[in-house]
């Protein structure tokens, strides 16, 4: 028995275009069970990337594939990354060999570094309601006379979008070796391709914007929305402020959600004029009567994928809003000046209302 460990040291998110690097281990085990322990023999291994493609039947009408078989036999000794696997491989990388015909005694271990560039053309890592793109390090290796075995390392992908082509140069062939260079320094310089995407996003998303906007019903205006910018990156907070002291229709509730679009691509939609799939990630709701001024924070949950459009989906972000407004006026309690006891305002039991909701897009 051969044990196969699989080791990200930089984690498992990753952008497109980024160097990955995993150090995979091959162990035989000496079991302290057994009184007697042999050598193993391994004919080859192998690693490479792929990027899974998974969709609903019930609302993607994908063309019919042909009858290719992803099947291997136990055989054969040419490794198919995407074999037992459901949906089909969009992506995927050559695979890079490890070794050939490694030995491994009792208890000796042997370990082997696989670095690969993350593809810039594929899409980001998502799991919606109708469409799935996974990413998968694939790991396959064989004893002599054996069938292959494989290990799938899932991971995650994100996508700059506007990021110029290649958003990691890889320089170093050209640059002049110093023996003498401390490994902190060339820990940093690796790093550099990061940074420098890490803050053309700080950048995008830190330049403020607001933008005003009339919140109005088919009776007159309600409040001032105010959004200090529209393009925002994950784990941020969305802010903004309602002023409902120019507003004619006293407004009773709101609420604020983000959410994201699911769209199929028409040529794709199972049904004409298929419904958009929509998906709430967070949702702040508030009583606003007689408030003058509210405000919302909203969290970007790190876990979800940004903004992007393949040929088969595409994916938004939006705020909805929806407002509960009163039909007719209603007047703030009154309080007198200088009295003594105190007064208990009771709410009116009923109140005629109209309901409205708007839709804002933001980008991610």
């Amino acid at each position: 028995m051969i044990e196969v460990v699989a080791s990200m040291a930089r984690g498992p998110v990753f952008l497109a275009g980024e160097q990955m690097e995993c150090l995979i281990t091959f162990t035989n085990p000496m079991s302290h069970l057994s009184t007697s322990a042999s050598s193993e023999m391994l004919a080859w291994a192998s690693a490479q990337i792929h990027c899974q493609f998974h969709t609903s039947e019930h609302r993607v009408a994908l063309p019919t594939r042909g009858n290719k078989q992803d099947v291997q036999a136990e055989s054969d000794t040419v490794l198919i990354p995407s074999r037992g696997e459901r949906g089909q491989c969009v992506l995927d990388t050559p695979p890079k060999i490890l070794f050939c015909d490694l030995r491994l005694d009792p208890g000796e271990r042997k370990t082997y570094s696989y670095s690969e560039v993350v593809p810039v053309d594929g899409p980001p890592s998502f799991r919606g309601q109708a469409v799935k793109y996974v990413y998968k390090l694939t790991i396959g290796c064989q004893r002599v006379n054996s069938p292959i075995k494989l290990l799938r390392v899932p991971f995650r992908v994100l996508v700059l979008q506007g990021m110029p082509e290649p958003p990691f140069p890889q320089d170093e062939g050209v640059s002049p070796s110093n023996p003498f260079l401390e490994e902190e320094e060339v820990s940093r310089r690796d790093a550099q391709p990061l940074e420098r995407a890490l803050d053309m996003l700080m950048v995008t998303t830190s330049r403020r914007s607001p933008h005003m906007f009339n919140i109005t019903n088919t009776r007159g205006k309600v409040a001032k929305f105010c959004i200090f910018k529209t393009v925002y990156r994950l784990g941020e907070e969305i802010i903004g402020t309602f002023n409902f002291s120019e507003g004619e229709i006293p407004c009773l509730q709101y609420s604020v959600s983000l959410q994201s679009e699911e769209e199929i691509q028409e040529q794709y939609q199972r049904r004409p004029g298929q419904a958009v799939s929509v998906t709430g990630h967070g949702r702040h709701l508030e009583s606003c009567l007689h408030t003058a001024s509210s405000h919302f924070s909203l969290p970007i949950p790190l876990n979800v994928t940004p903004g992007f459009s393949t040929d088969v989906v595409a994916l938004r972000w939006r705020l909805h809003f929806e407002f509960v407004t009163a039909r007719d006026p209603m007047e703030p309690p009154t309080v007198l000046q200088n009295q003594a006891e105190v007064t208990i305002w009771a709410g009116a039991e009923h109140v005629d209302v109209d309901t409205f909701s708007w839709n804002l897009h933001v980008v991610m």
